[in-house]
This record gives structure tokens, sequence and C-alpha cells, in this order.
């Protein structure tokens, strides 16, 4: 039921047509097509039972798809915001940036979640710690690393040096920093020249470990940290979270300041780290429009609502007068003594509203608990159709909405009915079940609602609440952007710009069903256990946390023996699988090899090929000597190539490749040798290497001679 292929609705007579037209590609000996056939008869039945079951299959409804794949284990991935992370610069004070504040890059939208503050601080300076035998001072186990703080300049810094050693430290000066408890997010974009499989739990510390540290009033003391950069080992955020104590000033590194540092307490890099740019003091943003917002608030008397929406939208006010009610809404009334549902209000700063309630004068007002007050605010464009329909009862019902690629998390509605003569008014979230309660779901890509139990809720009216609208995928902007703050009335981050070092992640659209079907049969189709030497070579490369370039497995049957060669993807020029390596691989082949068959992971082995010969060019080529000594070593170069082990290095492609070049005249004379027989062999003109060796440009000695006619 969920591997079935539709054929797009073709009726019964179509379906007959086609079977009949197929007869002779599978057999010649079936003449007679006349109904009177019993095989006709056979064919005919077969036709019509696989109509029927693919109309019955088409009627299958969405819930019970989802749930069959549910049980299965695979779920509709949720859409999502992208997260973008942001520096301030030319901060003059400190500053609160308030919830959903916009920023802007062209026609996208970014949002800060809750009140942030931004400091006045800044990297001021930063430096490499080695703690080498051979320097003299203090001083002189440094090594200044400052300008990874300049956009403008990408070179990358071997931060710990050629050889990282435990108790090796980077450290970072800054001008200030905030108090205890208070979180300070670093981005460290590193050279990531070759490809790393995703970690898992396994393999997360596994090269490297680092604690964090600031300089405080009683010394060095560790810092809770989260480093997605995983020990430097790959470009992302690290959040930390200051001390109990007071920061001090550290005196003892070349620049003066406040000190912040990661220092090394394990040091097996397989890939030296090497850093490109480190961004601090960070806050984050996420990819959403917000056109309609609700704030819930537990206080009775006097409320404060901060939120820029407010200088220029509309505002219902609800109140809850006894726990675990409906709500009941309320108007303004400037007048403080007139009986009634109502509040006042007094405007205090940019975005800034208290609103009073006074029960005692009143006669009505909130009852204390929580969320006793909600506030919604609409845009004026929210305003004109914020509506939306009635609640009819019946089952699945469908109603539009004004918008679509709307945020799930945050989406609201508003469900008002009549009970006593009195509206009441309740906000329903999507898919949240109770007794008599509205129970729907959102399909946030399609702007739509489905209603499949109405509850109590039968002829309730049913309006917007909250709506933040999204871009999905598209928010998962390039880093290195510019983005444009909202202009505020209070004037406060004038001439602060706003820059994000890394790129926004995340931004996804709800997946579609058949995307979930699709990826069920790819996972069905792709097997978990090893039993071809491909099956080998594709568990091996997909090792979390490694760096791998090139796998070759090889059978002995009759050993019932799978040999696998593994080259490393580091910077090393002929590297050799590392014991780390080895444990990670092995401990990956232990759970999908067949049980009775061994595994041995062997070392590769670099012949150089020597070539020798004679070609005739063309005048008026002065590097020709030069172009045709690289094309040889790009053909013959196994290494930094895709061509793997043991794969047969052809006579007639390399001589073809120098042929080809349009400084060439012709070739003369050509000679490929293998300076080992340990390694690989000559077959006819051509260089067979062993199932564990790789080639490599050895001694390449072509004599060029120009060509005269």
């Amino acid at each position: 039921m969920l591997t079935y292929v539709s054929n797009d609705g073709k009726t019964y007579e179509e379906r007959m047509v086609e079977a009949i037209t197929n007869i002779p590609l599978y057999t010649d000996e079936w003449t007679n097509f006349n109904p009177s056939d019993p095989g006709m008869t056979i064919l005919e039945t077969l036709t019509g039972f696989e109509t029927l079951q693919e109309e019955r299959m088409a009627d299958i409804p969405f819930k019970v798809r989802q749930n069959l794949l549910k049980l299965v284990g695979f779920t509709v991935n949720k859409g999502k915001s992208a997260r973008l992370l942001l520096s301030a610069g030319n901060v003059r004070a400190p500053f609160t940036l308030p919830a959903n504040h916009k920023f802007r890059l062209g026609s996208m939208v970014f949002e800060t979640n809750k009140d942030t503050r931004i400091m006045d601080s800044h990297i001021t300076g930063i430096y490499g710690y080695k703690q080498s035998e051979s320097a003299e001072t203090e001083e002189e186990k440094y090594t200044d690393f400052t300008f990874l703080i300049d956009r403008e300049v990408k070179v990358p810094a071997l931060i710990f040096g050629d050889h990282p050693t435990k108790g090796d430290a980077l450290y970072f000066v800054v001008n200030n920093l905030p108090d205890p408890g208070e979180e300070i997010t670093f981005f460290i974009t590193m050279r990531e020249r070759f490809n790393r499989n995703p970690l898992d739990g396994r393999t997360e510390r596994l090269f490297a470990d680092v604690v964090w540290e600031c300089y405080t009033e009683k010394g060095w003391e560790p810092m809770d940290a989260r480093d997605n950069t995983n020990a430097f080992i790959m470009s992302g955020e690290v959040k930390l979270w200051m001390p109990d104590s007071y920061a001090a000033v550290f005196t003892d590194a070349p620049g003066d300041g406040y000190a912040i540092r990661a220092r090394l307490l394990q040091a097996d890099y397989d890939v030296r780290p090497k850093v490109i740019s480190v961004e601090a003091f960070l806050f984050e943003v996420w990819q959403k429009d917000t056109i309609c917002e609700c704030h819930s608030e537990s206080k009775t008397g006097t409320v404060t609502l901060n939120s820029e929406i407010m200088e220029d939208a509309y505002v219902d006010v609800f109140c809850r007068e006894a726990k675990g009610e409906s709500y009941h809404k309320y108007e303004h009334r400037p007048d403080p003594h007139e009986e009634g549902r109502y509040y006042r209000s007094e405007h205090t700063g940019y975005g800034e509203v208290n609103f009073l309630f006074d029960k005692r004068l009143r006669g009505y007002g909130p009852e204390r608990g929580r969320d006793c007050v909600k506030f919604v605010i609409y845009t004026e464009d929210v305003m004109r159709k914020y509506s939306l329909g009635q609640v009819l009862g019946y089952d699945n019902q469908e109603i539009d909405l004004p918008y679509d690629h709307v945020v799930a998390h945050s989406f609201c509605i508003i469900a008002r009915r009549r009970v006593d003569g009195e509206y009441l008014y309740d906000f329903v979230r999507p898919e949240r079940k109770g007794e008599g309660a509205l129970y729907y779901h959102l399909l946030e890509n399609d702007g739509k609602i489905i209603i499949e139990e109405a509850g109590r809720f039968i002829g309730a009216e049913l309006y917007l609440c909250s709506v933040a609208l999204t871009k999905g995928p598209d928010g998962n902007i390039r880093e290195g952007n510019l983005l444009q703050s909202q202009e505020r009335g209070d004037q406060l981050d004038e001439g602060v710009t706003y820059y994000n070092p890394g790129p926004g992640t995340g931004g996804a659209y709800r997946e579609k069903l058949e995307s979930v079907r699709q990826r069920f049969i790819k996972d069905m189709e792709n097997p978990y256990t090893a039993v071809t030497e491909s099956d080998y070579e594709r568990v091996v490369l997909s090792t979390p946390g490694i760096c791998l370039h090139k796998a070759k497995a090889e059978m002995d049957e009759e050993r019932n023996l799978v040999r696998i060669t593994v080259k490393q993807g580091t910077d090393e020029n002929f590297p050799r699988l590392s014991e780390v390596y080895k444990k990670i691989i092995k401990e990956r082949i232990e759970e999908r090899r067949l049980l009775t068959t061994r595994v041995e992971l062997i070392q590769p082995v670099y012949m150089p090929v020597n070539v020798a010969g004679t070609v005739y060019i063309k005048s008026h080529y002065d590097d020709a000597e030069k172009i045709i000594e690289e094309t040889i070593a790009n053909k013959i170069d196994y290494i930094n190539s895709d061509k793997n082990f043991g794969e047969i290095l052809k006579f007639d492609e390399v001589f073809h490749a120098i042929e080809m070049l349009d400084c060439v005249e012709y070739v003369y004379e050509l000679s490929l040798r293998p300076k080992s027989v340990n390694g690989a062999k000559m077959v006819d003109a051509d260089i067979l290497p062993d199932a564990n060796c790789l080639l490599y440009p050895g001694q390449i000695q072509v004599e060029t001679v120009n060509f005269e006619n």
C-alpha cells in the first residue's frame, strides 16, 4: 500500500490496450487475442482487479496514510524558519531590541524571538598559545592571530600550530564581558578542505576536546559551553555562559583586556585546524514576518506590553474572569469609573503601552492566574481579512487562510461562540486535544486548516490570532550580508550595522506526504547489511565523523574474507590509516557485516610512475613543456583524483591526452614505468596497480623538439 505505483487514473479500457500491446514483448506463442481465448479472459479479470484495487488505494484518507508511515518509523518533517546569527557593529552604548524586531535583506525579513540585549563588546585581540620548551619568555609562546577578526582578510591560521598538543590554547581578549550567568555566542569559520561525514554521538570529541575558560577575579574558571565546532573541527557557533564570578582584566597576554580561552584537553586531530575568521557577541534572529501576534500575561492590575508592532497596529484585549473559563473581550474606555468590561491604556515609550484594569471600580476584571490577559495585535492588512468563517461541524471541514507558508509553531486562531447571550472567546492552537475541544490540522504550505473535531464549537466564528509568514528554505541565505534594521522611534541603534558571519540554517517548508513515502521506499531499497563489494565500500565511506577519500573492497570467497583498502582525506601527502580511523571503521563494519564474514582493513600503498618520452611541439609555444608535464601528472595522479585503488592506467589515454594539446604536433616516443614491481605491474604498455595501490607522478622526463615543416 505504501509502495504501490500509481498509473495516473488509467481506465480499464486503456489498461487492456496497453496489456495486449505488450504481450509480443514477452512471448511469440500467444497469437489469439480474441475474447473467446481463455488467456484473454484471465487478462481481463486481472486488469479489472488492478483497476479496482488502485481506485481503492487512491481513496485512502490522508490521516490513514500518515499513520501507516508512522508505523514504519517515517513522520512528516515539520516546516521551520531559518535561523541566523547577527553581530552588531558601531555600538556606542548598550540597548535592547524588543521581540519581533525586524531586519531586512531585500524582500527577506528576519525577526528577534525575544527581547535581546545588545552590548558594546568586541574582540580586541586573538592569540595562540604553545607550550614550547624552546621559548625563552612567556610572550614568545604567543602568536598573534588578531587578523582573524578582519572581515576583509581571509588567510587561514594554524591556531594550534603544525603539531597541536594538549595544553595549547587560543586566547580571545575583549573590551567588555557581560555579568555572571549571561551568555556569549561566537561564530568560528574553519577552512574545511576535506569533506567530513556528519558526526554522531560516538564520534563527537573523538579527535580533540576543548575546555572554555574565562579569567575572573578568582583566576581561570571553566565556562558552560555548547561547542558546535566540535573542538575546531568544523565551522559553527560556540555558545558560552559566564561563570558565577565577575570577569577581571588579564594582563599576561600581549594585549590587555578581559579574556576567554579555549584550552586543548586532547589533541589527536586528523586534520590540523585552520581558522579563517572569528565573530563574537552574536544574537539570533529567525526568518519570519509576524503580521499579527498574541501576547499572554499573568498580571491583573497594570500590564505592560512591549512590541514594535504597537506603533502602527490595532489591539484587542481579552481577559479570563475565572480559572479554566473562556475569555471575554474588553474595550478601551478612558473614564476609570465607567462600569463594564473596560480598560485604560497609557503610551509610555516606543512600542510600550501600559494597560490598566480595575475590577473594584468597573465590576469586571481579570482573575489572577496563568495567561489571564491576552493581547492580540493586528496590522492594518490583517484587520481586513482576519475573519475565517464559521465552524459547520461536518467531518474534515476545510477553511482557507488568507496567507500561505505560515509558521506552524506560532499559529493560533480565536473561536468566538455565543453562550447564554454573551460572547466567549477561546484561543486554539493546531492539534490540541481535549474534551469538547476544537481539533484541527494546519496545512501551513497551502494556507488551510482542516477541522477534524468540532467539539462544542459548532457554529463558532473563527478569527486569526497569531500569524507569522516564512519563506522556508529561501531563508538559508549565504554568509557575509549587511541587514537593514527596522527604523525605531527611540533611535537607540542609529548607526549600528548588522552582519551575518554564517549562513542561515534550518529553513524548510513542511514536507509533503508523498515525499515521506518516497523516503520510505528509498530506505527499503537501501541495504543495511553489507553483502557485495560495493556495499562494503558504501558503508566505509559513510562512517560518521571522519574524512575519507577512497575505499576499495576485494572479496576472497574461499576464505570468506573481505579486504578493504581505505585512504584518509587529510592534508598529508601520503596518508596512512590511523589507529583512531581503524577503530571507528571497524565498529561501523561490525554493525553491518554478515555474521560469518571476516573483514580486514588494508593500508594503502602509493606507487610513483616514471614517464619518459619525446614530443614534437608547434612553434610559438614557450611553455609547452610545462603544459605537457602538467597533463601527464594529472593523468597519473590517483591520489588527488577520482581514480580508485587498483584502477588500470591505460597508456593510450595518456598518449591521447598529450596528443590532443594545442601545442603538440605529435608524440614521437613515450614510456610509462612504475618505480617498483611491488605494488604494480606492466600489462603490455599499461600499468595495473595492486588492489591496495594508488599511482602518482614520479620522474617526468619529456624532451620537447620544435617541429619544422
